[in-house]
Order: C-alpha cells, then sequence, then structure tokens
C-alpha cells in the first residue's frame, strides 16, 4: 500500500477533512529488513513495545514476569503504571 492511500484511508476512517502535500513516495526493499505487513511475529517480539491493559490486581512487575514467561523472552519491563488511588 502506497502512503498516499494508507493516509486516506485513515482519514476516511476517522472522518478527517484533510488535505496532504506528499512530496515524495518513499521506496524501500526487502533486503534491509521485512515490511512490516510480512514481519515474523519473533521479529515483533523480539524488537517491539508491547501495549498492555493490566487488570487491577496484579504488579506491573508481576504482569511484566508472566510476559516474559509466555514470549520466552529474557527481558521485558514497564514504562510506567497508572495504579488506582
Amino acid at each position: 500500500m502506497i502512503l498516499n492511500d494508507f493516509i486516506y484511508k485513515i482519514d476516511n476512517f476517522c472522518t478527517y477533512k484533510n488535505e496532504w502535500i506528499i512530496r515524495k513516495e518513499s521506496e524501500t526493499s526487502d533486503k534491509y529488513g521485512y515490511y512490516p505487513e510480512k514481519r515474523p511475529i519473533e521479529v515483533h517480539i523480539k524488537n517491539s513495545i508491547l501495549n498492555l491493559d493490566k487488570p487491577p490486581g496484579p504488579t506491573s512487575h508481576e504482569v511484566a514476569y508472566w510476559v516474559k514467561k509466555m514470549l520466552g523472552v529474557n527481558r521485558a519491563g514497564h514504562g510506567g503504571t497508572l495504579e488506582p488511588i
């Protein structure tokens, strides 16, 4: 999908009426990595940030531990928390 199509698809979904000026369509090659839609799940897990909606009860530290065990990774952590008062 080219950038123009993506931008206008998002605009239509959000019912925005923006005028976009695109100076140049970028070109890429899969010899430099993966196209996002073709990226293997293992690469997503290794190089990504997961956004989790932590339920009340377990601590953020516990949830990070569970993520490590479920995904089989050595490193996981949390970047902040909004604990109820």
